[in-house]
């Protein structure tokens, strides 16, 4: 993958009902979840940015600000500031409806 898929530029949130093996499920924020205590998500913009949405106080989702970068093989590489870790990701499937992930560990 040379191009990011031009689904992967929006709100994503983590759809694990739906997790399979070690490859974690998003869907588009729009998208119909059964309720649940808090939702983890991300977010990619065309320009590089990037927002992690991880469950903060009382399970609502905070906002962390980092960057993205197509890597070799097609991974997505994921930069923040300060003491959050690096981490990178592989696209296993991206399309205007599902986005599929595993996370690559160093």
């Amino acid at each position: 993958m040379r191009e990011p898929p031009p689904g992967l530029f929006r709100s994503w949130f983590h759809s694990y009902e739906e997790d399979h093996g070690d490859v974690r499920v998003y869907r588009p924020d729009d998208y119909p979840f059964p309720p649940a205590r808090g939702r983890r998500g991300m977010e990619f913009a065309p320009d590089g940015a990037f927002v992690d949405h991880p469950l903060g106080r009382g399970d609502a989702p905070d906002a962390v600000p980092g960057r993205w970068r197509l890597g070799p093989a097609g991974r997505i590489s994921l930069t923040f500031e300060g003491a959050r870790p690096d981490r990178e990701l592989e696209i296993v499937r991206c399309d205007e409806d599902v986005l599929e992930v595993r996370r690559i560990t160093s």
